[in-house]
């Protein structure tokens, strides 16, 4: 039986943390979304978006090393740690690669860890419509002690772990109701997130360079009308000198004359334009009265269409 790749379902953002004996919370981590197939035969990982990443994470191939089903569907997230905590950055500089020498080093470089939360299909048999709680009743029978995959911890005081989250600077947290079926490419209250560190994927429209290499990014988000937003200028962040030395190269391509920016930028004195193209995940701290993003910093490029840079 070919297994088809699912939308996964989404938890949708809250500033209230539900409450109820039905609820459970687990660490909401900073990684990258994946799921895993496994037939019987073949085994593919592929993202939330439908592409595949199979090549890219050779360690969790063997699907058979850390699983007992003999065909299943797992969903979780792929993370990479650094001082401590969990880097989108880092883990992207596996998810980026395309060529295997550059993934084989970068194996060795960059330690990965999927962190399993959910299980769709086990030996045959979907379980979409079985409950939360007994989806993960059968995910910890399935699951097999890994070096590389854990299966992602849940706690019943929501409370206690969000201020456990706040105390290490995490991402945030995820509420489920532990009475609630999986719905694929679904997104309701059943799940829901609270944030500690707010987050973007924007694209830019425009830079500017020092000294010969970009020092930073003007970004926009596109409004209902496909209108492309101006939201903020960001020139610190994660990117190391190599990235920003590629960046360099890249956006010097796709130079244009024309703003693409509807409203005009705050800052845009010796702005080079260039066609939205490139895409970055941003952390801030809130958005101002103005539309715009406060103290935006850069996490990573991101391979996704520019027009889901949304409002």
């Amino acid at each position: 039986m070919k297994l088809l790749p699912v939308t996964p379902f989404e938890p949708v953002l809250t500033d209230q943390l539900p409450v109820g004996d039905n609820w459970i919370a687990q660490i909401k981590w900073d990684g990258v979304r994946m799921l895993s197939y496994h037939d019987g035969v073949n085994t593919e990982l592929i993202n939330r978006r439908g592409n595949r990443r199979t090549m890219q994470y050779p360690e969790l191939t063997d699907i058979k090393a850390y699983c007992r089903a003999d065909s299943v569907i797992l969903d979780g997230e792929i993370i990479a740690m650094s001082h401590g905590k969990p880097s989108f950055q880092e883990v992207m500089r596996r998810d980026s690669l395309r060529k295997e020498a550059a993934i084989r080093a970068a194996k060795d470089q960059v330690q990965v860890i999927y962190m399993v939360f959910d299980i769709l299909f086990c030996n045959g048999v979907w379980t979409l419509n079985q409950t939360l709680s007994n989806r993960q009743a059968l995910l910890k029978e399935m699951l097999v002690p890994h070096p590389y995959v854990q299966m992602v911890p849940s706690y019943t005081n929501i409370e206690e772990l969000w201020a456990a989250a706040q105390s290490h600077e995490l991402e945030g947290i995820i509420c489920k109701d532990l009475s609630s079926p999986y719905s694929p490419n679904g997104k309701d209250k059943r799940w829901q997130k609270r944030k500690i560190i707010s987050d973007v994927t924007a694209v830019a429209g425009g830079l500017t360079f020092r000294d010969g290499r970009v020092n930073a990014l003007l970004l926009g988000l596109y409004d209902d009308q496909g209108r492309l937003q101006y939201i903020g200028h960001a020139g610190s962040g994660k990117l190391k000198m190599e990235e920003w030395r590629q960046l360099t190269k890249n956006a010097l391509n796709l130079g244009t004359p024309t703003m693409p920016f509807t409203n005009l930028p705050q800052r845009y004195s010796g702005a080079f334009w260039i066609l939205p193209q490139l895409v970055f995940k941003v952390h801030f701290l809130e958005w101002n009265p103005s539309g715009t993003l406060r103290h935006p910093v850069i996490q990573a490029a991101v391979d996704i269409p520019p027009e889901e840079c949304r409002f």
